[in-house]
């Protein structure tokens, strides 16, 4: 399978023996399927840059964006992660967010942090348990390092991220909210204090830590974000969406998380979809009402500002 950013994913097929016989020439593939062109990607590059993390690691992240894009600090940013259970957030093709973000001017940016299996199981289990907050300072060190280099600017930064990926963004917000204006969070974990009890949390004490256990909790406690809203801080105007029949994580998350914000006074937006579970939309129809919210949330945050 072919696979990237700019390119629609693409099933190929060689023959065994005559790869065996002349050694793997790429020529001799031939395509089975391909995924339509979605947006002209000809226009737009990727490139690979690295940040330093507060205890020295390098940390890579892919940037998309137009061949010709001035460093100025004024271009509209979206910075994906996801950062936990030993997953690799590989290259995808960009087909929605190609046509309705890349081509009006934006730039989108996947970060590779740690929590991840990008470089094999030390890359996660370098941010397990305790260390949980080592993914969220490479996070902040990927936010820093495109402010620096004037890829963008903290008014004009969304961050984004779905299940342990909304902890991720969730819980940045908390901490440093200077470095965004929009947080895309989607069926997010935000009560890490009770997760556990709550469908199947339990089955994730491996990565998290067990809350019953007291130095456990105590340092749940210091990252999780329903735990640190503030009502003298000031927030993004965040985006939370989740689904009530979502069977992995607890839509309690999301909405405990918008109710706390509310109470505190501070704004956000709040979309709950009645079907679809975790994936948040089980039709087109569906996908394409999610897709559309969050793609009108990001465009007037970001480039209306």
């Amino acid at each position: 399978i072919k696979k990237g950013f700019l390119n629609p994913t693409e099933v190929l097929a060689f023959d065994i023996e005559t790869t065996y016989e002349n050694k793997f020439d790429l020529n001799n593939l031939r395509s089975l399927s391909k995924e339509p062109d979605w947006f002209t990607s000809k226009n737009f590059k990727v490139e690979q840059h690295w940040s330093k993390s507060p205890d020295g690691t390098p940390v890579p992240y892919f940037v998309v964006c137009h061949k010709n894009l001035k460093y100025n600090g004024k271009n509209p940013c979206i910075v994906y992660a996801y950062g936990g259970f030993e997953i690799s957030v590989e290259p995808f093709y960009l087909k929605n967010f190609g046509k309705e973000w890349l081509e009006k001017g934006g730039v989108y940016i996947v970060a590779n942090i740690r929590g991840g299996n990008e470089f094999g199981p030390k890359w996660h289990q370098s941010a397990l348990k305790e260390n949980r907050q080592i993914a969220f300072d490479d996070f902040i060190s990927i936010l820093e390092d495109v402010c620096e280099k004037k890829l963008s600017s903290p008014n004009k930064i969304g961050i984004s991220g779905g299940s342990n990926g909304g902890l991720l963004v969730a819980t940045v917000m908390t901490q440093r909210p200077d470095l965004m204006k929009a947080v895309l969070c989607g069926v997010p974990l935000t009560d890490m204090l009770n997760y556990h009890k709550m469908l199947v949390g339990s089955h994730w004490i491996s990565e998290y830590g067990n809350p019953d256990i007291p130095e456990e909790r105590a340092y749940l406690m210091r990252y999780s974000p329903y735990h640190n809203i503030h009502k003298e801080m000031w927030y993004p105007k965040a985006f939370f969406y989740t689904s009530t029949y979502d069977d992995r994580v607890h839509p309690g998350h999301a909405r405990k998380m918008v109710a706390k914000l509310d109470k505190l006074g501070h704004e956000s937006f709040y979309f709950e979809s009645l079907e679809g579970g975790h994936s948040m939309a089980s039709n087109t129809k569906a996908q394409a009402k999610l897709l559309s919210l969050e793609l009108t949330y990001l465009q007037q945050l970001l480039f209306d500002s």
